[in-house]
C-alpha cells in the first residue's frame, strides 16, 4: 500500500521563495530511491504559512531506507549558500512530518 509522507515547514513569507528554490536545486535527487513513487512541493495560497513537501512511497521500509541514506544526509545536512561556502541557514522556523496511507484513490491516467 503507497504511504504518504508529508513534512509541513512553517515558513515566514519573506524566505518562501528561498525555499522554493532549493527544493528546485535539487529537483529530482529522490527519483532513484527504490520505492519512491513522486514529489510535490506545495506553497500556501492564502494566509497560512505552511509549506507542504508531499512524498509518495511504496512502503513504509522505502522510506525508512531513504531517510537513513547518505543522500538524505547530504540533502539534509549540508546544504551550502549559493554566493559563499558557509551553510545555508535554514528557511524554515519549524516542521513535522505527517503520516498517511492511501485508503482510497481514483486514477485518469
Amino acid at each position: 500500500m503507497t504511504v504518504i509522507k508529508i513534512n509541513a515547514i512553517t515558513v515566514p513569507k519573506e524566505t518562501g521563495d528561498e525555499l522554493a528554490h532549493r527544493f528546485a536545486a535539487r529537483l529530482g535527487a529522490v527519483d532513484g530511491q527504490p520505492g519512491f513513487g513522486g514529489f510535490e512541493l506545495l506553497k500556501p495560497t492564502d494566509e497560512r504559512d505552511q509549506w507542504l513537501v508531499v512524498t509518495r512511497w511504496d512502503d513504509e521500509e522505502s522510506f525508512q531506507a531513504w531517510v537513513s541514506s547518505s543522500a538524505f544526509r547530504e540533502g539534509h545536512g549540508h546544504g551550502h549558500d549559493r554566493q559563499t561556502t558557509e551553510r545555508a541557514k535554514p528557511v524554515g522556523v519549524a516542521s513535522e512530518v505527517w503520516n498517511y496511507e492511501v485508503a482510497v484513490k481514483s486514477e485518469t491516467d
